[in-house]
């Protein structure tokens, strides 16, 4: 690893060198069985080359391999793999204060990929990145998700490819502003499944040119996306579903909503491309 021209063999080393200042850390082509907690500053932790920096099977704190409570945090080009900590909630990323953006990066075969939030207006990006094999509901007290977060200002997430679900969500947020676009979310090998998007406190924004492949094993089959099943904390007035695709197995058996809405707030859903079989809403 190297941060300002300075080489480290141990990528906490590097983090904490840089206290509250603001570095790029580099990190070269290898697996590292390694992991670090960021307590202040502003760091981009990069890949030199994309998708070989490999980060295999170490948490910190028993929560993730990179434990994120900095003012700000950028992930480029990372691969986070065989992350299970005790408590079921091993992730790639624990995000716990400070903006965050996660580009070109992978979150593979770990109890959950990215996890976490603060209880500000905390910005949080995510694009261009893969979560494949994560998530469950047998190893947690509450399920994992692939991606699990919470915060009083917004969640981006975009370009990005979900499959092979082993539990949860895929997408879960208890969030007031959310964009998700141009992902895909392909359940076709996944199982114990449940919602492609989970907006479970109400949101508003933009859920706009996704395709949604359900599978054949889902633990629960009842909608594709989800909102205010727990919660009405944020308004989902004026929320767009709009130019997405869906589509089911063979034989599914069953007739989901795309969108079931359990709050009040209209919804607004526009043209979507939708299998025969799935209803396109419905009030719970």
């Amino acid at each position: 690893m190297q941060e300002t021209g300075q080489g480290y063999a141990n990528l906490d080393d590097a983090v904490q060198s840089i206290r509250m200042g603001t570095a790029t850390i580099l990190i070269a082509p290898g697996v590292y069985r390694q992991c670090t907690v960021q307590a202040g500053g502003n760091i981009t932790f990069k890949a030199v080359q994309p998708g070989t920096a490999i980060f295999d099977g170490e948490a910190c704190e028993g929560k993730a391999v990179f434990v994120l409570r900095g003012l700000s945090s950028v992930v480029d080009g990372i691969v986070f793999r065989n992350i299970r900590v005790p408590d079921g909630n091993g992730a790639g990323i624990r995000t716990e204060m400070g903006n965050l953006t996660v580009r070109n990066s992978m979150f593979l075969d770990s109890q959950e990929g990215i996890l976490g939030g603060q209880p500000t207006g905390q910005k949080i990006v995510i694009e261009r990145s893969t979560f494949a094999g994560l998530g469950t509901c047998d190893d947690a007290t509450d399920c994992a998700h692939s991606i699990y977060l919470a915060n009083q200002g917004s969640v981006t997430i975009t370009r990005s490819r979900f499959e092979r679900g082993r539990g949860g969500h895929y997408v879960k947020l208890r969030v007031p502003n959310l964009s998700i676009t141009d992902n895909s979310f392909d359940d076709s090998a996944g199982r114990k499944t449940n919602y492609m998007i989970d907006l479970s406190e109400g949101g508003t924004g933009l859920i706009a040119r996704n395709t949604f492949a359900d599978g054949p094993n889902k633990e629960n089959w009842t909608g594709f996306i989800v909102v205010a099943a727990e919660g009405r904390t944020y308004s989902s007035a004026g929320l767009k579903v709009v130019g997405n695709v869906a589509t089911l197995p063979p034989n599914f058996g069953h007739s989901p909503a795309f969108v079931a809405n359990v709050g009040s707030d209209r919804i607004d859903i526009g043209a979507n491309k939708l299998a025969p079989g799935i209803r396109a809403f419905e009030q719970r």
